[in-house]
């Protein structure tokens, strides 16, 4: 049975979203990606743009608010910026919760920065949903 994971940030627009597609894409086995925003805004155009340069669909990928989850329960939730982690340090419904900071693309706004963040999430996802037991713990 896949593991439920929610990745949070704090617009949804980029890294998140990343996230949950490049999950969603590369552990579909394993993983069932979600992600929200505490205060989420329209998915970043480079976002979908970088994630369509790996083959991966994005005309279903849309900003959540963290409220929409409210009340279901997920195996890991991740935080994915240090204002999320602040304002989310605990999810009800979350068996373990780990974070994971990246650097925002947007702020450079390029598709090299988008490109580069994608890559460092995947690598990070890789490591994350290939060690035995999917998350490299209980």
């Amino acid at each position: 049975m896949a593991k439920r994971v929610l990745f949070v940030c704090t617009e949804n627009a980029c890294r998140s979203q990343m996230a949950e597609a490049l999950a969603n894409h590369f552990f579909r086995d394993r993983v069932r990606a979600f992600s929200a925003g505490v205060r989420p805004k329209e998915v970043h155009p480079l976002a979908r743009e970088v994630l369509s340069e790996l083959g991966i669909e994005t005309s279903g990928l849309r900003s959540k608010h963290l409220d929409e989850f409210s009340g279901e329960e997920f195996d890991l939730v991740v935080t994915l910026c240090d204002s999320a982690a602040a304002e989310c340090p605990y999810f009800p419904g979350a068996r373990r919760r780990i974070h994971l900071p990246f650097p925002d693309p947007s702020r450079e706004g390029t598709p090299e920065a988008f490109r580069r963040v994608r890559d460092l999430i995947l690598a990070e996802l890789r490591k994350l949903f290939e060690k035995e037991g999917h998350y490299g713990g209980t």
